[in-house]
């Protein structure tokens, strides 16, 4: 469906994501205040979907939407009409009435089969897992250069004229690609940039974090994941025959997953790295949450971003993770990046021989 079906589902999606600012409310939360289940939340907010909910429950949508006293104590809860005070009863009117004219649109659109005008551009920014609620802080945790490697680049010695601060992170153009999207995503929110070895206070590390390069550099992606019950390890084995790999499993029951390589001689072109996406819960604070981009070698740490961030992939990529994980309060997915050349392809998810694991494997959305 397209163009005033869209259009309900959207507004439904806003109201749950965006109704206020302070909250971001589940559809899980949704469906218990509702009395639905969350499948039938996400086919109503679906733009794919032709399922448009009968008036009894956007009058439901309305009461719940009407007032910030539907979330108190942390209990999603519809309040009755009697019970909404004038101002809440004008509200609940006046989003029915929105409501009802989606509705009845859509319907005409589903029934008659009439051209429906074009739907309102998409906005990748706000459905994008880039995007946080307003107002909300945002960190980025970057690994730092090994100082043994520092000490080859003039410019990142402080005593140097020319001392550029830059010089000393990892995976720069991970850093450029994802700063960038994460404030046009985040107009209204603080977003600051921290290696792991100079984090100021605990509010670097309680905010929303976002952890860039692996184990080897980032000390605070170790510490995280030394926290998260994971099935996805990242072993820097530097030393074996083929490097460095992510391995998932456990005990003996464990496949590896590396990096491939074109060999000619002494010389090593990277043809495949492996990247690692995971979002979940901070394990310093519960209500914020914990991003990993992750790679073996940087090139996997850019593909990685670059899924959720590049203007072909992000929107496709994006609508997947909500078809396959949905509500879950914790996924990820390793994925195969592609290197040609000097160039890092953005992964496609949606395509089956990219993705070599997803985590929980029983999740489902959409």
């Amino acid at each position: 469906m397209s163009g005033h079906g869209s259009s309900l589902a959207r507004r439904l999606r806003e109201l749950r994501e965006e109704r206020w600012p302070d909250l971001r409310i589940t559809q899980a939360q949704l469906s218990v205040a509702l009395g639905v289940s969350v499948p039938l939340i996400s086919s109503w907010e679906s733009d794919r979907a032709t399922k448009i909910p009968p008036m009894v429950r956007l009058e439901k949508y309305a009461a719940f939407f009407a007032t910030r006293r539907s979330f108190t104590d942390d209990t999603p809860r519809t309040l009755p009409l009697s019970d909404l005070a004038p101002e809440e009863l004008d509200e609940y009117h006046a989003l029915l009435k929105e409501l009802a004219e989606l509705r009845k649109a859509a319907l005409r659109v589903q029934a008659l089969g009439e051209s429906a005008p074009p739907a309102p551009a998409r906005n990748a920014y706000a459905e994008s897992p880039w995007h946080f609620p307003a107002g909300e802080a945002i960190t980025i945790i970057c690994s730092q250069i090994p100082a043994e490697n520092r000490v080859r680049i003039p410019q990142a010695d402080p005593a140097h004229p020319d001392y550029i601060d830059l010089y000393r992170y990892s995976d720069l153009d991970s850093l450029f690609e994802l700063w960038g999207h994460l404030r046009a995503a985040n107009p209204h929110s603080p977003v600051a940039l921290r290696a792991a070895e100079d984090l100021r206070s605990s509010d670097d590390v309680t905010s929303h974090v976002v952890l860039l390069g692996g184990v080897d550099y980032n000390e605070v992606t170790a510490a995280m994941l030394a926290q998260i019950d994971l099935p996805v390890r990242q072993v820097a084995d530097w030393e074996g025959e083929r490097g460095p790999y992510f391995e998932v499993g456990s005990g003996d029951n464990t496949v590896p997953h590396y990096t491939r390589f074109n060999r000619s001689g002494d010389n090593l072109q990277l043809l495949e790295d492996v990247g690692f996406f995971y979002r979940g819960v901070n394990p310093e604070n519960i209500k914020r949450t914990l991003t990993i981009c992750n790679g073996v070698y940087a090139r996997g740490v850019y593909g990685t971003v670059r899924a959720l961030t590049d203007e072909r992939f992000r929107d496709r990529n994006a609508d997947y993770l909500r078809g396959r994980f949905g509500d879950a309060a914790s996924y990820s997915i390793l994925t195969r990046v592609k290197i040609l050349g000097r160039l890092a392809i953005t992964p496609d998810w949606t395509r089956e021989n990219l993705r070599l694991h997803e985590w929980p494997e029983d999740a489902h959305g959409d």
